[in-house]
């Protein structure tokens, strides 16, 4: 999935895709104040380096009854499947889950001693991060409590948790849920469980690279299974109805049966029936099928995303995890949208790439900004804001896909946001003038940008592998960097006044470029711990990005670093010469991306993407310690309730805010709880 991801930290014209689902990430985006009136109750909680968000449904009143019921059915479909995530994030997660809510509902001791609310974070970090390791980061979450006084919790509320699974929690094994350290066997080092503990890089690519698939139109190998060693045999476990996660997947095609039967027309019911059918069978045949059936399920007001899906979680970047997102159309954003969608061609045909590289035909690329209605899987706590489906480019090139804005999402966390760390990191009066007049909406068209025409754009030469293959570990931050180097590039173009997009050109893209540099070269710093490297495939994009243009525009002065009064600050002094450099440095991420450069793509990760300035990052931190608004945010969803006749049947649906996250976290695992801790 293309997908877009928030942080608190930065306003730019940068969201982060879930592309190629890279996982998931953030949106480069340091969200202004809101201005609105509503006393709607934004933000509910918040701990460690987490904001607890809620959404609202807009317009759910306005959809007839079937349409709710088809809303309904397709997220208790996502929530049955809550614990696959779980699962395939790491081996001993639920079993962790199952004993820390034990503690939590029957513990009768102390509950105002440090101890104790040292635990509750830890819980709620956990619940967030759907497992140990931290949703963002990927580093095992450290608890604050000792080894001992957990046991004293599992002794008096009669909880069990032992052997690896009780150890783990405090000791150094399975440190990364993921881990690309260039001199590393990336999925022995990897904690994530889609790999059997004894499977090696080089098992991986033996099995995989021997399967022969069609060239022109292949399935993506390894999608929706885990593979194991049998007797020391190599064989997949595939995610299917009497397979891995039978007994979730079984709930899921349940409700996907009741979805279908109020499907709002032939081709959602068309796509619903091969969806459930690929759930029997586990055919990644059937998969695309559906795929296709889906992306030309255009018709209707509601829409879905649902399956294994996003590889950013797997470090060979086969593997998918588990998403579901729930969508309500909603209409008058995204005819506002639409304009890009219909010159997609002209952003192709008038791009810096070169000549070979470009697309002669981009193929149904549609545009929509929709209403979330509930998320599950991946996408839940922590959401993307905008997501690109599907993943298969030769589906891709020959159907299409759908490109969606989370709109009730971004709405959400506008309307939570503050401006401190615009104005603690922007440069100058004129910079923060810019980002409070434009900086929304160079945000949207950015995200618009990347998703509708940057990754739908560009080609791979003939004979070459897909970018998983070819460039491997770097495939999804060059994906990412690739497609906001191609947002970036138009950002800056008179052609989105002439679209009617935005009122003034110059002063969005200004406004677009202060944001995307101030975040890759320092505000996402705050979000890294100080001495680590930057591992996350979208905040290693926007570091090399940035970094590379910082480079090679130094003897122009395109961008001057200053200091003053001890702090740090990056001033754009020569727009047109920074969109000279983004668009010469798309051209060559496109060559890397079309001949499968993996030399050239692994320099321009590690050189510019990886390593931190210590004694930046040390400012940083200590220039944002003075801001409270936690880094990262998420979201409980809305519960819908139905309401039923005395014969049983629904009648209606009233819309319900949980009162707290752990109250809703406790109720999904009290409801949805399919799997057993050795699934």
């Amino acid at each position: 999935m293309k997908r877009i991801f928030w942080t608190t930290c930065t306003l730019c014209a940068v969201l982060l895709f879930s592309c190629d689902n890279d996982k998931k990430e953030v949106a480069p985006a340091e969200v202004a104040v809101a201005e609105t009136s509503d006393t709607f109750e934004y933000q509910i909680d918040q701990f460690a380096d987490v904001k607890i968000l809620r959404y609202q449904i807009p317009g759910w009143e306005d959809l007839s009854l079937d349409k709710q019921k088809l809303v309904y059915y397709l997220t208790q479909a996502g929530l049955e499947g809550r614990d696959i995530m779980w699962d395939q994030n790491y081996r001993h997660n639920l079993k962790i889950r199952k004993a820390l809510e034990n503690i939590y509902t029957t513990y009768s001791g102390d509950k105002n001693s440090e101890n104790w609310k040292q635990f509750e974070t830890y819980l709620k970090r956990v619940w967030f991060s759907n497992g140990i390791h931290h949703h963002y980061s990927n580093d095992k979450i450290k608890p604050e409590f000792s080894k001992e006084y957990l046991q004293e919790l599992l002794t008096e509320t009669n909880s069990t948790l032992e052997g690896e699974a009780l150890e783990v929690i405090f000791n150094g094994e399975d440190a990364k849920k993921v881990n690309l350290n260039k001199d590393a066997d990336i999925v022995l080092a990897s904690a994530i469980n889609f790999y059997g503990p004894d499977v090696t890089t080089a098992d991986v690519e033996a099995f995989y690279g021997a399967i022969e698939v069609n060239a022109d139109e292949p399935i993506e190998v390894g999608l929706n299974s885990r593979l194991v060693k049998e007797n020391g045999t190599l064989v997949e476990q595939v995610y299917k109805s009497g397979g891995r996660y039978g007994a979730a997947i079984d709930r899921i095609i349940e409700w996907l049966e009741k979805a279908k039967g109020v499907a709002e027309n032939e081709n959602q019911a068309k796509a619903l029936g091969l969806l459930i059918e690929y759930y029997k069978t586990g055919s990644l045949d059937t998969w695309d099928d559906y795929a296709v059936a889906w992306v030309n399920a255009t018709e209707g007001d509601i829409d879905w995303i649902n399956g294994f899906i996003e590889v950013y979680n797997d470090p060979k970047g086969y593997k998918g995890s588990y998403e579901t997102i729930v969508e309500i159309k909603d209409f008058d954003m995204s005819k506002k949208m639409d304009v890009l969608s219909k010159e997609a061609q002209w952003f192709e045909d008038n791009s810096p790439l070169m000549a070979e590289h470009k697309k002669e035909n981009v193929t149904g690329v549609s545009y929509k900004t929709v209403i979330v209605a509930g998320e599950a899987g991946d996408a839940s706590p922590s959401t993307p804001i905008g997501v690109n489906l599907p993943n298969n480019n030769w589906i891709r090139q020959k159907h299409g896909s759908k490109s969606v804005s989370l709109g009730n999402i971004i709405n959400s966390y506008n309307n939570a946001g503050g401006s401190g760390r615009l104005k603690e990191f922007a440069h100058d009066a004129e910079e923060i003038e810019l980002q409070e007049k434009y900086g929304k909406n160079a945000s949207k068209l950015h995200t618009a940008l990347h998703e509708v025409v940057g990754h739908a754009s560009g080609k791979i030469n003939e004979g070459v592998g897909t970018p998983k293959e070819t460039l491997k570990s770097y495939k999804s931050t060059i994906e990412e960097g690739r497609a906001d180097l191609f947002g970036l590039y138009y950002l800056m173009d008179p052609k989105l006044e002439e679209l009617g997009l935005v009122e003034d050109w110059e002063g969005t893209g200004k406004a677009a470029y202060d944001g995307y540099i101030r975040n890759g070269l320092i505000t996402q710093l705050v979000r890294l711990e100080l001495g680590k490297d930057v591992e996350e495939a979208h905040m290693r994009n926007r570091q090399w990005v940035s970094a590379w243009v910082f480079e090679k525009g130094q003897e122009e002065n395109v961008i001057e670093k200053a200091t003053r009064d001890g702090k740090t600050y990056y001033d754009i002094k020569d727009y047109q010469k920074l969109r000279a450099l983004f668009g010469e440095l798309l051209r060559e991420t496109q060559r890397i991306t079309s001949e499968g450069d993996y030399e050239a793509a692994k320099a321009l990760v590690e050189d510019y993407g990886v390593k931190v300035n210590r004694t930046i990052h040390e400012e940083v931190l200590e220039r944002n310690s003075q801001f409270k608004t936690a880094p990262y945010g998420g979201f409980v969803n809305p519960d819908i309730v139905p309401t039923m006749n005395d014969a049983g049947e629904i009648t209606g649906f009233t819309i319900e805010q949980p009162e707290s996250f752990e109250s809703q976290m406790l109720r999904y695992s009290e409801a949805y709880s399919n799997l057993t801790a050795d699934e």
